[in-house]
C-alpha cells in the first residue's frame, strides 16, 4: 500500500494548501473573471505530458539495454565454459562475470555517478582473458571480445540513462506553473459557477484539478529514476542477472 502512496509527498501538500487558500481569498475579496483556459492547459499539460513520455521512453530503452547486456554476458559465459580451460578457470570466469554484473547493477541502483567500481570489474574481466589466453582458442577469444563489445555498449548506455534525465529547467517550469495554476484557475471557475452557487463546489474542482496535476508530476518524477527500486514501475534487476533463478 505504501508504494501506491509514493505519489503523495511534500509537493502534494503545497498544492493542496494553495488550492484551499486561493479560493478562500477569491471569495473573500470577490475576485472573479472569465478567461480562456486553453492557454493555461497548453502551458501546463503539454510540457507535463512531454516529460512523462520522455521518462517512459528512457525506461523502455533501459529495458532493451539490460536485455542485451544479460544476453551478451551470458553468451560470453557459455564461450568460457565451452573452451578448453580447466574447470577451476571456468569457475573463476563465472565469478569474474558475476562480479561485473553486480558492479553495474550496484551502480545503477544508487544515485551516485561514480562508475569506478564497475570500471575496475570490467578491467578485471579483460585481464582474465589476457592472462588465460593460452587456454582459449583464437576463434573463441575473438567471439568473446565481440560479445564483450556488446556488453560494454549496453552498460555505457545504461550508465548514460542513469546519469542524464529530463532537463531540470523543463521540470522546474512545469512545477512553477502547477503552483500558480490555482491563482488563474480559481477566479474563472467562480465566474462560471456563479457566486450564488455553493462555494464548496469551487473548492472541490480546484483541489481535484491541482491534485491530478501534481500527481502526474510526481509520477513523472518517479519514472525519472527507474533503477532505484522505490517506485511501482521501477525495473526489477533480479530478472536481468546472469544467474537468475
Amino acid at each position: 500500500m505504501s508504494r501506491y502512496l509514493i505519489i503523495i509527498n511534500f509537493r502534494t501538500l503545497i498544492t493542496l494548501f494553495l488550492s484551499l487558500i486561493v479560493p478562500y481569498i477569491a471569495y473573500e475579496f470577490k475576485v472573479f473573471y472569465n478567461i480562456d483556459l486553453t492557454l493555461m492547459s497548453i502551458a501546463i499539460i503539454f510540457p507535463l505530458v512531454f516529460t512523462i513520455r520522455g521518462a517512459f521512453r528512457r525506461r523502455e530503452k533501459a529495458l532493451e539495454h539490460l536485455s542485451r547486456f544479460r544476453a551478451s554476458l551470458l553468451t560470453v559465459k557459455n564461450y568460457f565454459h565451452n573452451s578448453k580451460m580447466p574447470d577451476e578457470l571456468k569457475a573463476d570466469s563465472s565469478q569474474v562475470l558475476q562480479e561485473l554484473n553486480d558492479a553495474l547493477f550496484g551502480h545503477l541502483n544508487t544515485k551516485n555517478e561514480d562508475t569506478s567500481g564497475y570500471d575496475i570489474k570490467l578491467k578485471a574481466a579483460f585481464d582474465f582473458i589476457t592472462t588465460n589466453k593460452e587456454s582459449i582458442s583464437n576463434g573463441t577469444r575473438e567471439k568473446i571480445y565481440r560479445f564483450f563489445r556488446d556488453v560494454m555498449d549496453s552498460a555505457d548506455n545504461l550508465i548514460a540513462i542513469h546519469s542524464h534525465r529530463t532537463p531540470v529547467s523543463l521540470k522546474a517550469y512545469c512545477l512553477i506553473f502547477i503552483y500558480i495554476f490555482p491563482a488563474v484557475y480559481t477566479p474563472t471557475i467562480i465566474n462560471k459557477i456563479g457566486l450564488e452557487n455553493p462555494s464548496w463546489l469551487t473548492f472541490f474542482i480546484v483541489v481535484l484539478s491541482e491534485f491530478i496535476l501534481i500527481s502526474l508530476y510526481n509520477i513523472q518524477d518517479q519514472m525519472e529514476h527507474p533503477f532505484d527500486d522505490e517506485g511501482l514501475d521501477d525495473i526489477k534487476f533480479k530478472i536481468f542477472r546472469i544467474n537468475r533463478k
